[in-house]
Formats: C-alpha cells, sequence, structure tokens
C-alpha cells in the first residue's frame, strides 16, 4: 500500500474520531433534537391523517348521493316500464349501471381511506407513545448529567489531586512555613546578638567584674549591712515605730 492511500486511511480515521468524540461530547443535545424532530414529524403525519380523514368523510357523503341517485332513477325506470315506456326504462337503466359502478368506485375508496386512517391513528398513537417515554428518559439524562457534573466539581475540589482544597491546603502550608522560618530567622538574629553582638560584649564584661555594674549588688549588700549595723549601734533608734 503507498504512503498516500495510508495517508488518506489515516486522516479518515482522524475524521472518524473526532465526529465521534463530537457526538458524544454533545449526545444529549444530539438526542433532544431528535425528539424534537420526532414530535415535529408526528404534527406532519397527523396533518396527513387530517387530510384523509376527510377523503373518507367526503367518499362516505357521495356514497349516500350515489345510492340516493341509483334509488331515484330506479323508481324512473320502474315508472317508465309502467307506462309502456320501454326503450325510456331502459336508458334510465343504462344510467343506474353507471351510478352503480360509480358506487362501487367510492365504496372502494371510501373502505381505502378508512383502512389508512385506521393504520395512521395507530402509527401516531404508537409514535406518540415513544416520544412520551423518550422525553422521559431525556429529563432522566439531564438530570444523570448534572449529577455527574456536580460529582464531578466535588472531586475535583474536594478530591483530586489539582482539586481546589488541595491546593488551599498546600497554600496555607506554603504560609506556615513562611511564618516558620520568619520566626526562625528572629530567633537566630536574636541569639546571634546574644552571642556577637553588643549584649554579648555586656554579658562578658559583667561576667569578669568589669563595668559600672560590675560590684552593684555587692554595693548595695554593703549600704543595708551598715545601715543595720549602725541601728543596732544606736538602740534600735532607727527601727520604725509600730503603730499601737
Amino acid at each position: 500500500m503507498s504512503v498516500l492511500k495510508k495517508l488518506a486511511i489515516l486522516m479518515r480515521s482522524s475524521v472518524r474520531e473526532i465526529g465521534e468524540s463530537v457526538v458524544d461530547a454533545n449526545a444529549t443535545r444530539i438526542y433532544e433534537q431528535e425528539i424534537l424532530d420526532a414530535k415535529h414529524n408526528v404534527a406532519q403525519a397527523r396533518g396527513d391523517l387530517t387530510g384523509v380523514m376527510a377523503k373518507e368523510m367526503q367518499s362516505a357523503r357521495e356514497i349516500e348521493r350515489l345510492r340516493g341517485e341509483v334509488a331515484r332513477y330506479e323508481a324512473l325506470a320502474l315508472e317508465a316500464l309502467t307506462k309502456q315506456q320501454d326503450t325510456l326504462a331502459e336508458e334510465v337503466a343504462g344510467r343506474v349501471a353507471e351510478l352503480e359502478l360509480e358506487l362501487d368506485e367510492q365504496t372502494k375508496a371510501h373502505a381505502s381511506y378508512a383502512v389508512q386512517v385506521a393504520r395512521l391513528k395507530e402509527l401516531i398513537k404508537g409514535a406518540e407513545a415513544k416520544i412520551r417515554e423518550h422525553e422521559r428518559q431525556i429529563v432522566m439524562a439531564k438530570t444523570t448529567e448534572s449529577v455527574y457534573r456536580a460529582t464531578r466539581s466535588i472531586a475535583d475540589s474536594v478530591d483530586g489531586t489539582g482539586s481546589k482544597l488541595l491546593s488551599a491546603k498546600e497554600s496555607l502550608e506554603r504560609i506556615r512555613q513562611r511564618h516558620e522560618d520568619l520566626s526562625d530567622r528572629m530567633t537566630a538574629a536574636e541569639q546571634l546578638e546574644r552571642e556577637v553582638g553588643s549584649k554579648a560584649l555586656e554579658a562578658k564584661l559583667a561576667a569578669a567584674g568589669i563595668g559600672p555594674d560590675a560590684d552593684r549588688r555587692a554595693s548595695i549588700l554593703a549600704r543595708i549591712r551598715a545601715r543595720a549595723e549602725t541601728s543596732v549601734a544606736s538602740g534600735g533608734a532607727d527601727k520604725p515605730a509600730v503603730s499601737e
């Protein structure tokens, strides 16, 4: 097989697959349109039925008219015979024969119309029943499709790997990580300040007893002891008075 033929087959296959995908994606709309087309066809059939029924009624009236004419001409032929008008009676009999032939044709036509009417009524009745069933099915199909869309939406929002809630959770996790990183940075900065900053130097000086605050505790304690000794030497004169 030549390359061009293979390419042609490939193109036909691609067109078929695209067509099938389009049909599948719009199956509900196509189904609904098919139902509308069927209802339109039934409406046309109803119009045809009314036309056939009208023909049936017209043929019934024509049959009654012909029967009346046959009866009238038979009476005239009888009257002609009673008056010895044999030639005229034969002519009237010929007219009766023509009317009877026409009556036979009308009777056959009427019977045919009756059959067609009955058949069309049955077909329309069956078609309308099927359309009602399809309309119920399309309602169910639309409802099911709505449920599937809602389910898919919930799944995409909650359960799927690319769901919105999962994405929100990831966003929250990134915020927490930034906060933790910021907290760690602040803690590290304080620790670094204590170790190598000015506070670290002051702490080292105080620990070595260097600086204005190095012996403040000892000075305070010495001052308190001096006051205590003075109080003892003065006989407790410096003691605070106790209210009676």
